[in-house]
């Protein structure tokens, strides 16, 4: 083998192990999972400080503001599991007990959920419900 084929093979060694690195690197840090409460607090050691986005519901009368701030406490469920979750931003309009939310973020050691910036989506009623919305008690 010629130096100048050493130098290629070298080269071309170099270039490939640099852009695996990348690759795993960029995927690695990017890779989200989408899971349901249940599916994570089932095992919830198996996910902490992994970034997910949660889907559950909005447990009633659990949402907390700290007074003045943008600072929210909440649990949300679904079937039957339940994490508390931590949040600092603007929540959006449709954020409310018994809506249905994704959330953006992490589970922490305390299997507290930290929520992301802007990492609250809470899905909006079907248009196609009947109007008026579902009966109330007293309404």
């Amino acid at each position: 083998m010629t130096t100048k084929s050493i130098k290629i093979v070298v080269t071309a060694g170099v270039l490939v192990l640099a852009l695996s690195g990348l690759f795993y690197t960029t995927l690695n840090e990017g890779t989200e999972y989408y899971k349901h409460v249940d599916e994570v607090m089932s095992d919830p050691g198996a996910w902490q400080g992994k970034r997910l986005q949660l889907h559950g519901y909005v447990v009633d009368k659990s949402i907390l503001r700290k007074p003045d701030t943008l600072e929210y406490r909440f649990q949300i469920q679904s079937n039957g599991k339940m994490v508390q979750a931590s949040y600092t931003g603007v929540v959006p309009d449709t954020f409310k007990d018994g809506s249905e939310v994704v959330l953006k973020g992490r589970l922490g050691s305390n299997d507290r959920f930290l929520v992301d910036a802007n990492g609250v989506m809470a899905k909006c009623p079907s248009k196609y419900q009947a109007s008026g919305g579902p009966a109330k008690a007293g309404g």
